[in-house]
């Protein structure tokens, strides 16, 4: 286990590392650098560390040089391959160390790589960035931790720099889960955007030009979705239906129809028909849309006749 004395931050301990330089890297060393915290940064292509370096910022030479720099070491890489492969040769540095990897991943690569940096006898914090590089630092920036409480607790402050942080537990795999939960809702939002902006682009309709009817559209079906949630919660999709699932399957195929025959592809929209579809197919017609979340808990959904892309 990392030693106590490198799990209370003091003057000494305001010193951060940051490895990797990409963009979210960069941007995570200068929020450190401008909120005064003396941070050592380093980088497999050298030269991205240049500005960060006229800034202030130490250049480490290797990587083991930049984790003995720092009693917090920040890492934020392509992927946790790349963790592995940069932190494998210095991993017997990482002892007594607080190690907050910032690297998107799956919860599974979360808790691997915990047990893997405890192998090397230091403590571990995993952490999703809900936040483009630009906005780190600022107020609406994001960042999910799990795993050490120790860690958070004790450089929370330091870690706040980068932006508010919400701690989800002790398991590494919560923030990984939650970060790519949170993505796939905001998929799901770009996905219907795309629809639609596509289909009305059919009668030369501007996207820009559509945004006053379908932005404050979209923010008023959002205050649907706790009321969806609480159905979800009780696996009760009974409880103040307004439009039932049958309905909604009436709808649904009028949009297929429509972009059929606007010449668009329509393969957005069979995943989220054949989920429609099943429900009704299984007798839940006259329940809320919310109902299909059984369906998306199973590994398989049977393909419905008509439900294939076209």
């Amino acid at each position: 286990m990392p030693d106590d004395n490198a799990l209370h931050e003091t003057s000494q301990q305001h010193h951060v590392t940051v490895i990797g330089l990409g963009a979210m890297g960069l941007a995570l060393a200068a929020a450190f650098l401008k909120n005064g915290h003396p941070t050592t940064v380093w980088n497999r292509t050298t030269e991205k560390a240049d500005a960060l370096v006229a800034r202030g910022a130490r250049r480490a030479s290797t990587v083991a040089d930049a984790i003995h720099a720092s009693p917090v070491v920040v890492v934020c890489v392509l992927d946790y391959n790349v963790v592995r492969k940069v932190f494998g040769p210095a991993g017997g540095a990482l002892s007594g160390k607080a190690v907050i990897n910032l690297t998107n991943g799956t919860p599974q690569q979360a808790r691997e790589m915990a047990e893997w940096v405890a192998a090397q006898g230091a403590d571990y914090l995993d952490g999703g960035i809900m936040a483009t590089p630009p906005m780190i630092g600022q107020p609406h920036a994001l960042v999910l931790y799990s795993g050490s409480s120790v860690v958070f607790q004790t450089h929370r402050t330091t870690l706040e720099q980068l932006g508010a942080g919400k701690y989800l537990g002790s398991d590494p795999g919560l923030g990984s889960l939650h970060d790519l939960a949170l993505l796939s809702g905001m998929y799901g939002v770009f996905a219907g955007f795309f629809h639609a902006v596509a289909l009305v682009g059919t009668e030369n309709v501007k996207a820009a030009e559509f945004m006053p009817l379908l932005g404050p559209w979209l923010e008023a079906v959002i205050t649907f979705l706790p009321g969806l949630a609480r159905q979800i919660d009780a696996s009760d999709y009974t409880i103040d239906v307004v439009s039932n699932l049958k309905m909604q399957v009436v709808s649904f195929e009028n949009i297929v129809q429509a972009t059929k025959s606007q010449g668009i592809s329509t393969i957005l929209l069979h995943p989220l028909q054949a989920l429609f579809q099943q429900r009704v197919a299984d007798g839940h017609g006259e329940e809320d849309i919310s109902g299909v979340v059984e369906l998306i808990k199973k590994p398989k959904l049977p393909t419905l006749p008509g439900s294939q892309n076209h």
